[in-house]
Formats: structure tokens, C-alpha cells, sequence
């Protein structure tokens, strides 16, 4: 006799989508992670544009990640000409990043997937008995949003990165009044890290391969090579060569896989378990005294890593604000060529790989991004195949529960995945 589990809309994920689950006996028939939100089409919004429209126009793919998707196509731009930009204008990336990996974690870890570890439908529900919780994972939510506003002009969908610098840097005095805020919420992470620590993981592990940049003075957020537990380690120009995308019936984002090896995970799980020698002292200790020990193959303990991160981005901005010296210019000449430039940063959920090719004018003639969710959806198809016979012994609601959860455990932004276009055209 057959089973089916069916979510038509999931509930605590960014975009449409939907899972399916069929199992005869104790055999798993099928599994699919449907995502239908409609193709948004950005690469092909991008042809015929020039160089410095694309940090504006892929920051609009998604309003939680604005900034990834800026900082990729404003490295791919830069490494095909040449770019060096200003330590300084380096800093200030890196806190503009820590800006967004702060609001995004605290409104998945406590908003959106929190709720399932304790049986609440949301977080609205949560909040009557935490109250505090909640109230904490706002006000640092909010802080990583002015963070966020203070670099990039505005919170959502910042404009003032650029290729080859910022429009405009801010001041010394301007940095030094994020301070006190910063040291608030980093406060607040430290006890909320303690709190997400004690929630009940369930037993679940699978032999991943965690892929994510590694740098070799920090924490990666902007810059470095491209490395997995498994033996990848390239450069970002050589993504093409190791990772390839298909179009399955089931989705309208396409899923990436390693050539030669099939699924692999990205996020910070895969993050802080290759690099977990990088973070500061502070989340070092935080983790060893919650007995958090890398590497960590079970993905419900993703939301550890992830609050792990928000307290490292707490410290390194503040490490950025009592640094900052203002950069000589903020954005730097240069001169267009024509060729290829590829750019990789590691969103909140992961790498985020743009490529263009751009003419002698700087118009650029095609664009592919990859983003994290799009790699994630094999490992997040292969969690619930491996997951359905243990679940299915459970009533069918707590089943489903379980099973959406699986799901959340990846913080799947789906309107970011489904912006591709395969275009064919026949001339007679």
C-alpha cells in the first residue's frame, strides 16, 4: 500500500513551492521538491545593459540578499578589469555583508525556523510564550538592517556599492555611531546562540560534501577560493569546470550539481564547518561552551550555525567600525575590456556565482547566476528521501511537519532561484 505526503504551498519560506512524498511499504517511491513560482528572467533583463547597471539590477532578485548579489557582479566586473579597490573600500564590503548576514539569520533562525523545533505554527504563536526571544531576534534584525541602510543608502535593495568602489563612503563619525548598537546586539546573539543551543535537534546525519569559499586571513564573506570537505579547492573562474545546473520537470529553478559526484550542501553550516578556524575568539568560545564541534553533518543544527554567524558578524563589524580610517577615493578609475569576469561571495545561504561577458564598450552580451538555493535543492530532495522511512512511522501531520521542516533547514529562497532563461530560437 502506497503513501503520499503533499504540502501545495509552503508556509516560512521566501517564494512559492511545494513538496511531494510517495513511499510504498518502507520504500520511498518519489521525491520532489517543487518549486513553480514563475522564471523572473534577470540574465536576460541584463543583456545589452552596461557593466555598472548589473550591481542594481541583480540587487533587486531578492529583497533579503540585496547585497550578495550586488558584491558578485561587482567582483566579476571587477576581476575582468583589473580592479584593485582601497583596503578601506575592502572593510566597508565586508561590513555591509555583515549588515545583511544579520538581518537575514535572525529572521529565518527566529521568525521562520525556530517555530518548528517547538511546535508553533509561527513565529506570532512563539512569541506569546518567548516573548523575549522574539523581541531579541528583532532588535538584532534590526540592527544588521541599519547596518545595512547606513553603507547602502537604503535597508532593502541598497544602492551605493558600485564597480569599483562606493558612490559614497561614510564618514568616521557616521561608522562610530553604529557602535553602541552593535555592542547591543551582540549582547543579545551571544544569549540567543545559548537559547538555539538548547532546542531538540532530531538524530539525522548524512555524509554531505560542504562546499563554500575559504580565505586564508578570514571569514569568508566577499573573497577566496572555492572549497569543499571532499578535496575541491579552485578558483572562482574554474566554477564552470566542477559545477553544472539541469531542468528537472518539477522545478522552475535548476539544480546544480558537482560534475562527477551529484549533491552537494552550501550555507553556513557548509561555511563554518570549513572554516571554523577563521571566526573570532568570542564565537569560538560561544560554540565550544554550547559543545558545538565542526564537523556537524546534521542539518537541523544549521539554525546553530547560522545564529554562530550573526554573532561573528556582530564582532567583525565592530572590528571594522573601531578600525576604519576613511579610504583616500572612494571608488576607483578604470578601464573596460572586453572578456569574461566571474564573481563568487557567500550570500547568507551560501555561494552565489555570477559570470558575464561584457564588449570593448563594457555592454554585456550574457550573464549566469547561481544562487545557493539552486545548489542546495539535490541535497534538500536527497534529506527527505532519506528521512521518509523513519518519518512515515509518525502520525501523518507530525510527518509533514517534520518534513516541511527538513525543508526550512536550508532557509530556501525561492524567488531567487527561478530567474533563468533558456531561450531557443529557429530562423528559417
Amino acid at each position: 500500500m502506497s503513501k503520499e505526503y503533499r504540502v501545495d504551498y509552503l508556509a516560512r519560506v521566501e517564494g512559492e513551492g511545494a513538496l511531494y512524498v510517495k513511499v510504498r511499504g518502507d520504500e520511498v517511491v518519489d521525491v520532489k521538491f517543487k518549486i513553480f513560482e514563475p522564471p523572473r528572467l534577470f540574465e536576460a533583463f541584463l543583456i545589452g545593459r552596461m557593466y555598472y547597471d548589473a550591481p542594481d539590477i541583480t540587487a533587486r532578485i531578492c529583497g533579503i540578499c540585496p547585497v550578495a548579489y550586488q558584491m558578485s557582479s561587482i567582483h566579476a566586473m571587477e576581476n575582468l578589469f583589473g580592479v584593485v579597490v582601497e583596503p578601506a573600500v575592502r572593510e566597508l564590503r565586508r561590513l555591509l555583508y555583515c549588515g545583511e548576514w544579520i538581518e537575514s539569520h535572525m529572521l529565518h533562525a527566529f521568525l521562520l525556523h525556530a517555530p518548528d523545533f517547538l511546535g508553533y505554527d509561527d513565529a506570532l504563536k512563539m512569541a506569546k510564550r518567548h516573548p523575549d526571544v522574539v523581541k531579541k531576534a528583532l532588535k538584532a534584525k534590526k540592527i544588521g538592517n541599519d547596518v545595512v541602510a547606513r553603507l547602502g543608502g537604503r535597508e532593502i535593495h541598497p544602492v551605493s556599492a558600485c564597480v569599483g568602489g562606493f558612490y559614497r563612503v561614510p564618514s568616521k563619525r557616521e561608522l562610530a555611531e553604529l557602535r553602541p548598537s552593535l555592542i547591543e546586539g551582540l549582547k543579545i546573539t551571544e544569549e540567543l546562540l545559548e537559547w538555539v543551543a538548547g532546542l531538540e535537534f532530531p538524530e539525522f546525519e548524512q555524509d554531505y560534501e560542504f562546499v563554500a569559499l575559504r580565505h586564508p586571513d578570514e571569514y569568508p564573506m566577499n573573497e577566496g577560493r572555492i572549497m569543499s570537505n571532499k578535496g575541491l579547492d579552485i578558483t572562482v573562474d574554474q566554477y564552470e569546470n566542477h559545477f553544472a545546473e539541469e531542468q528537472v520537470p518539477h522545478s522552475n529553478a535548476l539544480h546544480s550539481y558537482i560534475i562527477g559526484r551529484g549533491a552537494y550542501m552550501v550555507g553556513p553550516l557548509s561555511r563554518i564547518n570549513l572554516n571554523i578556524d577563521k571566526l573570532h575568539d568570542l564565537t569560538k568560545t560561544a560554540l565550544e561552551r554550547i559543545g558545538f564541534k565542526p564537523p556537524c553533518r546534521n542539518p537541523f543544527k544549521s539554525i546553530i550555525a547560522r545564529v554562530a554567524e550573526t554573532l561573528y558578524a556582530f564582532e567583525e563589524a565592530l572590528r571594522i567600525v573601531d578600525t576604519y580610517s576613511e579610504p583616500r577615493v572612494a571608488r576607483v578609475e578604470l578601464s573596460v575590456r572586453a572578456g569574461r569576469g566571474c564573481g563568487c561571495t557567500e550570500a547568507p545561504r551560501g555561494i552565489l556565482y555570477h559570470r558575464y561577458d561584457v564588449d570593448e564598450h563594457g555592454r554585456i552580451l550574457s550573464a549566469k547566476i547561481v544562487p545557493p538555493t539552486a545548489q542546495n535543492q539535490k541535497s534538500i530532495e536527497e534529506d527527505l528521501r532519506k528521512l521518509a522511512p523513519k518519518i512515515i512511522k509518525l502520525p501523518r501531520s507530525q510527518a509533514v511537519w517534520r518534513f516541511e521542516q527538513a525543508i526550512r533547514n536550508y532557509d530556501p529562497c525561492i524567488s531567487c532561484a527561478t530567474h533563468f532563461l533558456r531561450l531557443e530560437v529557429e530562423q528559417e
